[in-house]
């Protein structure tokens, strides 16, 4: 990778924060970028992959000791995923850390018994785990979902469907939002959903890009679910689901920057070695100049990613600022992508080439965890922009 991008220094990082980049940066060379082609074709990827990340740390990130994590900051979180997209397969990221999204609300309201039972598993690498919250009618409106759990004695009775859902065959265990109440956020409740509960049934989905993310559509036909799995309070769920948005969209914020990156670097790297009109394609003005901008957004970029991260671990909750760095991640990304397939010409048309994939899984990202339209209008209410705001 080319010195002349890599992130600036920051105040934030210290020696152990730049030791696990070391080890990050090791594992993905090692384990995954030589594979990512051929498991995009095959549209998975291994299952021993998830054991392998465990050994390293990066399973148990973010998670308590307690139960096996090692409680790694969001700067830990920010490496993590900045280093995973140097495969430049955003699939991998996507099904391998499904966890992040499926254990959070588990270790945030449930009891020590779910606790005991799923996080040590899940953290080791030997189970996977997943969340289920979008659903055919909507993805973002979760106040009003419509699959159903009804109380029948010392069992919920689940019917209705999600879709859209990361690790949707594979995972073994599924937290799921249904309504246990009325209308709005106030009937939302979480249910801890296992593999192979009768009336639980999958159908697998393919994809624009992440094809080596394993993603489903899951069906609740009459399935039974044990009171005793139900995460945290009967319709207090929604509430568990708000919780952790704020750290999943600086997760996803760092990985569409650290996609971006990757294009600059490759676009960098092509520009050097491609031979026309004479010369090198960087001899030409038009191609510094593209490349300028590209690094002038990752680097701005970066400085707003790592700002925030560093706010949110003061224990503020930058929710307004938290969308719109997920927005402007996910255009960066956008950006950098478009520059680098066009420098790349017919090149970067080609299945194979880093910035063909990157470009293809552009908008994945700026759907995922909240779409763009959404943050826009959740920035602006809690940033005052409306009518009668006190600002």
């Amino acid at each position: 990778m080319p010195a002349e991008t890599l992130p600036a220094k920051s105040p934030f990082y210290t020696p152990e924060h730049l030791a696990f980049r070391d080890a990050m940066r090791r594992f993905v060379a090692r384990e995954i970028s030589p594979h990512v082609d051929a498991w995009d074709e095959a549209e998975s990827f291994p299952v021993e992959l998830y054991r392998k990340a465990a050994e390293i740390g990066l399973m148990g990130l973010g998670f308590p000791e307690s139960h096996g994590g090692n409680d790694g900051d969001l700067f830990m979180t920010i490496i993590a995923a900045q280093e995973l997209a140097r495969c430049g397969a955003g699939g991998v990221l996507a099904s391998l850390l499904s966890h992040t999204i499926g254990c959070p609300p588990i270790v945030n309201v449930g009891n020590e018994a779910l606790k005991q039972r799923v996080l040590p598993p899940v953290l080791r690498g030997e189970k996977i785990s997943a969340l289920g919250i979008t659903e055919p009618s909507g993805g973002s409106d979760v106040a009003n979902l419509k699959t159903t759990a009804r109380r029948d004695g010392d069992h919920y009775v689940v019917n209705g469907s999600k879709t859209f859902i990361t690790s949707g065959m594979r995972a073994d265990f599924y937290t799921v939002a249904v309504r246990t109440g009325g209308p709005g956020p106030g009937g939302v409740s979480l249910l801890l959903i296992e593999k192979g509960t009768p009336g639980f049934t999958q159908t697998p989905l393919r994809k624009m890009g992440w094809w080596c993310s394993d993603t489903a559509a899951l069906y609740f036909d009459d399935c039974r679910v044990p009171v005793d799995n139900l995460v945290g309070v009967e319709n207090q769920g929604f509430k568990a689901i708000m919780k952790n948005f704020n750290r999943e969209r600086i997760f996803l914020a760092a990985g569409a920057n650290g996609f971006a990156r990757v294009c600059l670097d490759e676009a960098l790297a092509w520009s050097r070695e491609r031979e026309m009109f004479g010369g090198k394609l960087i001899d030409q003005q038009v191609t510094r100049h593209k490349l300028a901008d590209m690094a002038m957004r990752v680097e701005a970029t970066q400085a707003m990613l790592e700002l925030l991260a560093w706010r949110v671990e003061q224990g503020d909750t930058p929710v307004g600022e938290i969308c719109l760095l997920k927005n402007q991640a996910t255009q960066t990304m956008a950006y950098c992508a478009s520059e680098a397939v066009q420098l790349h010409g017919g090149a970067g048309f080609m299945r194979g080439v880093k910035v063909e994939r990157i470009y293809r899984e552009v908008k994945v990202n700026a759907i995922g965890g909240g779409a763009e339209e959404v943050m826009r209008d959740l920035a602006a209410r809690q940033l005052g922009f409306y009518a009668g705001s006190p600002r």
